[in-house]
């Protein structure tokens, strides 16, 4: 490898760089850590890659999205009337039927004017973390939880405090922990409900108890619902802006996974606040700056929502609920087979279970990153590591994926353990 000069032919010193963070933050990152492991698939295995490391079953013809959310969006580009630049916050008729579709779930009514439009929920992190981030301030996220949050904190200067989601008491909050984090300069909590990376669905209660700890503590609750509905046994899925009236809430949301359409790049960012908090401290004001200096989602997009959120049927969201449970218990029951690997709790919502790995057991497996390449480059199956979420010896695995292929999956992985498994 050649390796230029450090002066160019004036004899002047570069003064460009690249940006060391943005590549540190990367690392971090789902995609990141996902590469990685996929650097290591073997092309001379003729199996077909079984992906259950990233929550994208839109590649499956099972998880199809709704007819008519395709329809939607063919005529908007058809009418060639959403070709143009949309408004910062979104263009009102999808801003109104995302403020309606959300509020069918909450005490009170939500107006457009609480309702801005992203590129995909990713964007709406970047929003909302960007927005509270000032010198000195830090953010409480939970252990496991979502890579992009701290990703985001990282390229913004804000520092981040974990605490523990358990997995002896069903992956909830550890509250306790988390008052003793929280200091002044503490911004807001974030929550991600139903859970990814643990398949959680909180309870009424839980929630509320996790509200009253906010107020408690001074500070908003980010609401992670990109899994919103996605909830498929007994517990319901209770938005967190349910209790806006005791502490501020900021929604993250996203139009990718209850529709399966991850690649249409929709989210959301609502503010539930019905006493003005939100506004008072500026916020919404910051939230407004970071979009008039970032791109929208794609108009047309835009412009189909109402007719994807008030035409979708029922049936469509009872076929996905259906399919997510079934291939969840197949995953459970699976993983109880495998000499090595322990789920705590059978998956209630989103598309992920958490697993735990007992490396002690295995030869030649160091740990939970180690797991998975090894596991890559033996039988073309990907796993996400636990590393990537905060969880060093834990992995976490996607059910969604169409069922052939998850049996497939789970099968190679089992013979996988019992190959390396210690006699």
């Amino acid at each position: 490898m050649t390796v230029l000069p450090m002066r160019n032919e004036a004899g002047a010193k570069w003064t460009f760089r690249g940006n060391g963070g943005l590549t540190t933050a990367s690392a971090i990152t789902v995609r990141g850590v996902l590469n990685h492991v996929m650097e290591n698939l073997d092309e001379e295995d003729g199996r077909a890659v079984v992906p259950l490391g990233q929550g994208d079953p839109s590649t499956f013809p099972c998880f199809r999205t709704a007819l008519v959310a395709e329809d939607a969006v063919v005529d908007a580009v058809r009418s060639a009337e959403f070709n143009c630049y949309a408004p910062t916050v979104g263009i009102l008729p999808a801003r109104r039927a995302i403020a309606d579709h959300l509020s069918r779930d909450l005490p009170y009514k939500l107006s457009p004017d609480d309702v801005y439009l992203t590129i995909g929920g990713t964007q709406a992190i970047e929003v909302v973390v960007t927005a509270l981030a000032r010198p000195g301030a830090n953010i409480l996220l939970p252990r496991p939880g979502y890579p992009c949050y701290v990703a985001r904190a990282a390229l913004c200067g804000l520092e981040v405090r974990y605490f523990d989601l358990l997995p002896d008491k069903g992956w909830e909050v550890d509250l306790e922990r988390m008052e003793d984090l929280a200091d002044a300069n503490t911004v807001a909590m974030v929550m991600i409900n139903p859970g990814n990376p643990c398949g959680t669905v909180f309870s009424y209660q839980h929630l509320k108890e996790i509200a009253e700890t906010a107020r408690k503590l001074g500070i908003m609750v980010i609401a992670d619902e990109v899994y919103d509905h996605l909830a498929f046994r007994d517990t319901p899925f209770v938005p967190m802006g349910v209790f806006a009236s005791v502490t501020p809430v900021l929604t993250v949301g996203s139009l990718s996974k209850r529709w399966i359409v991850p690649g249409w790049r929709l989210g959301w960012v609502a503010t539930n606040d019905p006493n003005g908090f939100l506004k008072d401290t500026g916020v919404v004001e910051s939230i407004v700056g970071f979009l008039n200096v970032s791109p929208d989602p794609a108009t047309f997009v835009q412009a189909a929502i109402p007719r994807i959120l008030e035409r979708t049927g029922k049936e469509f969201f009872s076929k996905v609920l259906c399919m997510l449970r079934e291939a969840s218990d197949i995953c459970y029951d699976k993983i109880r087979e495998m000499p090595c690997l322990v789920c705590p709790k059978k998956p209630e919502g989103s598309m992920f279970a958490m697993v735990k790995l007992d490396s002690s057991l295995l030869e030649d497996i160091e740990d939970d990153l180690d797991f998975c390449v090894k596991l890559a480059r033996e039988e073309s199956v990907v796993v996400l590591p636990g590393i990537a979420l905060g969880m060093k010896n834990w992995l976490r695995i996607t059910f969604a994926v169409e069922p052939s292929s998850l049996q497939d999956g789970l099968e190679r992985m089992k013979a996988f353990c019992q190959r390396h498994v210690k006699k």
